[in-house]
């Protein structure tokens, strides 16, 4: 839990007492009461004294999960055409929605007045035992039905982009906040001590969100998502410069930790015991960076199974297409499975651009060749490693495509959706999650939620209550309160759970 000022004083005074007195008592002080700020867990104290705030932390209860691949699809899919089936949406295509539906609503880019409702070119059937329905643009995925479980009933109260974004990863459309990924390194640390314990990789045009998503906020810098490049030098400005021996370097580093550390005996500033767990990180991350992104080792059958080598298709859509696209979102899902393996908590698979505002039915199968089939074999990979029990899998994006058809401009060559966050899907799998389920339900035409309403921050209270986590608990104190992933709303889906 957080502690208010005066007990932060209070806390301050007794250290810098016991420090000025005894210094080999000072500093097992130090550390005890460092464990009690949550600055520094039971196993913080690394080799020479150096804090590291990224050390593996006990869970509030017994955990399912131990580590998150979330899989972002920036831009927002629409359901309609993925998940949700809706033939009375095919029925009374064309036709106007009833005005008490529209009466309040906004949109993005659509001309209220003139708006008609918009079928699916798809077609859907159902897979596995549980009879899940998939759209035929995700054959791949839809052999795991089993494994998945589907939410047809999500909703968001913010409808452009970049702040539904911030909703989503960060649990309120506000900058300057943690990402779900920094809130569980802060809560549990990391498993992994030669990589981030919380690594980002890109692929495509790259989110509106940016690096916002992956922000640690009011959290030390620690917490915040790295970026990976997938080819080349995994992280810029990682290697030494030339003509620097390892020697060399490691006594640099050794005066630099000396000197940190003792301006954090000092001041017991957070910010400085990152900073002295980042250098070492990055001296250690030198080797085992480039040898996580070295796939020579992986057998052909396993990356034929992902599609590393893949071509790219002659499908032209545009808005997620950068470079060879498909290879580079294949290689993504197969580091994702190599960083879970090396102990990596939280793992963002970041891929856009799905805004189909226009050739939507193009621009989505140009979309779904990219992930469908990588994603696919991720997720029977975890399974047949013994890794998807404690690895959870989540893909989804900040809001769903509207089941009007968008006119921007009054035109009449209506081929895509608007911005739609009154009800979408996503799907999650593994980490302790019921497979096989689907959970609530939009009305006939996906407008509104008719059965199950779940909001983000629900979905975000499940996910850290499989971490082990009471999203109630896990606080920090910023600006006079106690700020947390899930703020003031987010309730458990007991139902959700294995």
């Amino acid at each position: 839990m957080s502690m208010d000022p005066i007990n932060q004083h209070i806390e301050r005074t007794r250290r810098e007492f016991l420090m000025t007195t005894a210094s080999g008592l000072g500093m097992a002080a130090l550390g005890s009461m460092l464990t009690d700020d949550g600055v520094l867990s039971s196993a913080g104290a690394a080799e020479g004294g150096a804090v590291n705030p990224l050390a593996p932390q006990k869970s509030h209860f017994d955990a399912k999960a131990k580590a998150c691949i979330f899989i972002f699809m920036a831009g927002a899919p629409s359901h309609l055409d993925l998940f949700d089936h809706k033939p009375k949406l095919n029925e009374l295509s064309g036709e106007k929605l009833p005005d008490s539906l529209l009466k309040d609503v906004r949109f993005a880019f659509i001309k209220k007045d003139a708006a008609r409702l918009m079928g699916t070119n798809r077609k859907f059937t159902q897979h596995g035992e549980s009879g899940m329905e998939f759209s035929d643009l995700l054959p791949h995925i839809a052999k795991r039905s089993d494994d998945i479980l589907m939410v047809r009933s999500m909703h968001s109260s913010q409808f452009n982009h970049h702040p539904g974004q911030l909703l989503m990863q960060c649990g309120r459309a506000q900058f300057g906040l943690p990402s779900m990924g920094s809130w569980l390194t802060y809560g549990l640390g990391s498993e992994s001590q030669n990589l981030p314990g919380y690594v980002v990789l890109t692929s495509g045009r790259g989110s509106s969100g940016g690096a916002t998503l992956w922000q640690s906020g009011f959290l030390s810098s620690v917490h915040s998502g790295v970026l990976f490049r997938n080819q080349g030098e995994p992280v810029l400005n990682l290697r030494n410069p030339t003509g620097l021996p390892p020697e060399l370097q490691r006594k640099g580093l050794d005066v630099l930790r000396d000197v940190n550390q003792g301006r954090f005996q000092e001041v017991h500033d957070p910010e400085i015991a990152s900073r002295i767990a980042s250098y070492e990180l990055a001296y250690r991350m030198q080797s085992s960076a480039p040898e996580l992104i070295d796939i020579s080792g992986e057998t052909k059958q396993t990356l034929e199974k992902y599609g590393v080598e893949r071509a790219e298709p002659n499908i032209k859509g545009s808005r997620g297409r950068s470079g060879n696209t498909h290879q580079n979102f294949a290689r993504n899902c197969l580091l994702a499975r190599r960083l879970v393996e090396r102990g990596v908590r939280y793992i963002n698979l970041v891929y856009a651009s799905w805004d189909h505002h226009s050739n939507l039915d193009t621009e989505l199968s140009y979309n779904t060749s990219v992930v469908d089939q990588p994603i696919a074999a991720l997720l029977e990979d975890l399974k047949q490693r013994g890794l998807l029990e404690s690895t959870m899998v989540v893909w989804g994006s900040e809001f769903g495509r509207t089941p009007l058809g968008e006119n921007r401009g009054g035109s009449k060559n209506v081929t895509g959706r608007d911005h739609h966050p009154y009800s979408f899907s996503m799907w999650m799998a593994g980490g302790g999650l019921k497979g096989g389920l689907t959970h609530g339900a939009s009305d006939e035409v996906g407008w509104g939620i008719a059965e199950k309403p779940t909001h983000i921050n629900d979905m975000h209270a499940t996910m850290l209550h499989l971490f082990g986590m009471d999203h109630l608990k896990l606080t920090h104190r910023f600006q006079g309160r106690d700020f947390r992933l899930t703020d003031v709303g987010g309730k458990l889906i007991p139902e959700w759970i294995a």
